[in-house]
């Protein structure tokens, strides 16, 4: 099983507003950005993500999905009728996901969301991170990165430098 974190940061490190709020970050969507997202997406079998993430996602004005996606809640009890066919709620640690999901036929996995991203990494189960740096600061809200128990090496790959100001760097796990 092979897990892979796409995600963009503002230069000080955060991916949202205290609130969730994203409005920093998709004035960057322009059609290089969604370029390298759809060469990144072809690769994932299915998308994980938390309940943070997917109370966002309800807000937006279309369902931004076409693989199958697992939300990952301890407090979310049901989904709203038309998303049913759409995600499986599961309530699971992430060697727990991981070993149910490469049950089901799953081979790569996207893991996006602050929580379920800083919960992969202090499991030791993230082999990939691409992360854009947009370049702008917003001085505080959600981290990208939280506390570890132990170091986390990965190895730089490359760096690419958009011509939206957005830098976007690929990282792989150290083995």
């Amino acid at each position: 099983m092979r897990t892979i974190v796409y995600i963009g940061t503002s230069l000080d490190g955060f991916i949202a507003r205290k609130d969730g709020n994203i409005d920093w970050l998709v004035q960057f969507a322009n059609d290089e950005a969604m370029r390298s997202y759809e060469e990144f997406i072809s690769r994932v079998d299915a998308i994980v993500i938390g309940r943070g993430t997917f109370e966002k996602v309800l807000d937006f004005p279309t369902w931004p999905y076409d693989k199958k996606l697992f939300v990952l809640s301890k407090s979310i009890r049901q989904v709203p009728d038309k998303l049913r066919e759409k995600l499986t709620l599961l309530s699971m640690e992430p060697a727990e996901l991981l070993s149910h999901l490469s049950k089901m036929g799953f081979s790569s996995l996207y893991i996006d969301g602050g929580k379920v991203i800083q919960s992969f990494l202090r499991a030791d189960l993230i082999d990939e991170m691409i992360i854009s740096r947009v370049p702008i600061l917003i001085g505080s809200g959600i981290p990208l990165f939280g506390g570890l128990d132990t170091d986390l090496q990965f190895k730089h790959i490359r760096t690419e430098a958009c011509s939206n100001g957005l830098v976007r760097s690929y990282y792989e796990k150290k083995r």
